[in-house]
């Protein structure tokens, strides 16, 4: 009896020994990382010059770590490796930078994934990007598919003849459906076409009926990452982007990742269903803020959170582009994000400031709008180039019209842009409605009109003529003296202030601060095994309160900033 008991219980202790190594080895969790917008370049001399800072002249007009990249994407793989939870790694695109002229530069991405793969066993899906793929280029769709073959067209269950499209499964549960969203023939405008579209509804569809939860990756965005992005970036995202939403959404597809936007921003859309999809557009890897997202899903919840590159091999970097500095390398190794981000103000300034250029708006000098325009860019950028305080400062001019510039650690007004910006691709957005950041972005926006009409007034003929007799008399400018005297008269606020403020400051403001109930950067969501009528109901039902809510929020908005906002406080 003691015999039997004791084998029971040896039989007993090794199955349960198995159940605990089968858990260990499954727990249900399925863990990947999404890193977007790589755009390697390899690293070149010399160092060209874009500006005259001592440290950051180099900085491009994409803001983009174009010497630094291939190290950035090592560290990236790098971590990836040493991250025991992370299975596999998604890249939805522009792996390249100059990918369509300079196969090298994809060769070599490809070189570091495959090692990635070879090391690590952890496998990478790809997909192409608007800078991967051109037509009558070095690299064109067939080539794409070719170098990148490992990196889920091997495996592919299904790969679209006519562009990088494919499907394959991942982890237990889930089906990838990779889509090539980019038209190889323009630069940045999307070739979602219908018969795209309906491809990817076919995928879903054979995805459920093989038991699976389909994900959705492609480059351009589904949903608006920014205040009317249809409008303002058109270019970033798909056409009928609402109702292909509502026809994803209803398809079965709950996770769509995106990035050509180079934001980390989560936005959501509930179909009249009550399905609920969202869309995760990554920042780019190579720019601030240097982060990629690593993602812990289940039946019951979507978790996700923001990691980021600290630190890259400097000595490398120092080997491969012996043009940097000392002191350049020096700054990386001592706060390499606190350099990216420095960067990055440099680099967004060069491209704003790039763009104001006449010949970059195509303004000739003998245009009969030539002065009046040459006048509103030079007002502007002016008060972009001043500080904020001290002598000749904002601060001092926006006195004059009767606007106070609260006290900030801000150096001048091309450092708030620029951190705003930055705020936008880091995702998280925290403005709140009388936060300094938003209070002084609206004041400025009004010194610059105020400062910008009186101007171009003196661009005419007529009053620069008037001018001349005044200033006999003291007056320095009639146009300015008017203003200031209009501000005295009828306020703070006239009515073409009231008109263009009332329309720009919910869309400033809502680019300030994201309150769409989304984190974009960490949380937790429903899972793709909680769809059922009960919370689809429920769905309808918040989706209808949220709407509600900002339509009111719009309207204060309006009525807060354009007749409150901007007065003295």
């Amino acid at each position: 009896m003691k015999k039997f008991i004791s084998v029971v219980l040896s039989i007993a202790l090794l199955l349960s020994t198995v159940a605990l190594a089968v858990s260990a080895a499954d727990d249900g969790v399925m863990s990947f990382a999404v890193a977007s917008d790589l755009h390697y370049v390899e690293p070149t001399e010399p160092v060209e010059h874009n500006n005259d800072d001592p440290i950051y002249y180099y900085a491009n007009r994409r803001a983009q770590m174009e010497h630094e990249s291939g190290f950035i994407i090592d560290e990236f793989l790098r971590q990836c490796a040493e991250d025991e939870n992370c299975e596999f790694v998604l890249i939805p695109g522009d792996l390249a930078n100059d990918g369509k002229v300079v196969l090298q530069q994809h060769l070599d991405v490809a070189e570091k994934l495959r090692r990635f793969e070879k090391e690590t066993g952890k496998p990478v899906y790809v997909i192409s990007g608007n800078h991967d793929v051109g037509v009558d280029c070095a690299t064109t769709i067939d080539v794409f598919k070719d170098v990148y073959s490992e990196f889920g067209y091997d495996e592919a269950l299904e790969v679209v003849e006519s562009d990088c499209s494919y499907t394959a499964d991942i982890g237990d549960k889930y089906r990838l459906i990779a889509a090539d969203s980019c038209d190889p023939s323009k630069s940045t405008e999307d070739g979602l076409t219908t018969d795209r579209l309906s491809w990817i509804v076919d995928q879903a569809k054979k995805a459920k009926e093989d038991g699976r939860y389909p994900i959705l990756m492609m480059h351009h965005n589904l949903l608006d990452h920014l205040p009317v992005q249809r409008l303002i970036s058109r270019n970033f995202i798909i056409r009928w982007h609402i109702s292909t939403a509502e026809i994803l959404a209803n398809c079965g597809i709950k996770l769509v990742f995106t990035g050509h936007e180079h934001c980390s921003d989560a936005a959501t859309y509930t179909s009249t269903l009550g399905n609920v999809i969202y869309d995760f557009a990554t920042t780019s890897l190579t720019m601030y803020p240097l982060e990629y997202r690593m993602f812990h899903i289940t039946d019951e919840e979507i978790k996700y959170e923001n990691k980021k590159i600290t630190s890259i091999d400097t000595a490398a970097l120092d080997k491969a582009v012996p043009d940097l500095t000392d002191e350049q390398i020096a700054l990386m190794e001592k706060d390499f994000e606190a350099y990216a981000a420095e960067f990055f103000h440099h680099g967004i300034k060069y491209r704003l400031g790039r763009d104001l250029y006449f010949d970059q708006m195509g303004i000739e000098e003998d245009a009969v709008y030539y002065n009046f325009v040459k006048a509103a860019v030079t007002g502007l950028t002016d008060i972009l180039d001043m500080p904020f305080y001290g002598e000749n400062s904002v601060q001092e001019l926006a006195a004059e019209y009767g606007l106070v510039i609260p006290e900030s650690d801000y150096k001048t007004p091309w450092h708030l842009v620029t951190a705003l910006v930055g705020m936008h691709y880091a995702g998280s957005e925290y403005y709140e409605l009388e936060s300094t950041e938003v209070t002084m972005l609206l004041r400025t926006l009004v010194l610059i009109l105020r400062d910008d009409f009186a101007g171009i007034a003196d661009s005419l003929f007529l009053v620069n003529l008037v001018n001349k007799v005044l200033s006999n008399i003291g007056i320095d400018s009639l146009p300015k003296e008017l203003t200031q005297l209009g501000i005295k008269v009828f306020g703070e606020v006239n009515a073409a202030e009231f008109a263009i403020l009332g329309l720009i400051s919910p869309l400033l403001y809502k680019f300030a601060y994201d309150n769409d109930g989304v984190d974009d950067n960490n949380g937790i969501l429903p899972g793709y095994g909680t769809v059922n009528v009960q919370n689809n109901l429920n769905n309808v039902a918040e989706k209808y309160t949220n709407l509600v809510e900002k339509v009111v929020f719009y309207v204060s908005m309006m009525l807060k900033y354009a007749l409150k906002g901007i007065t003295i406080a």
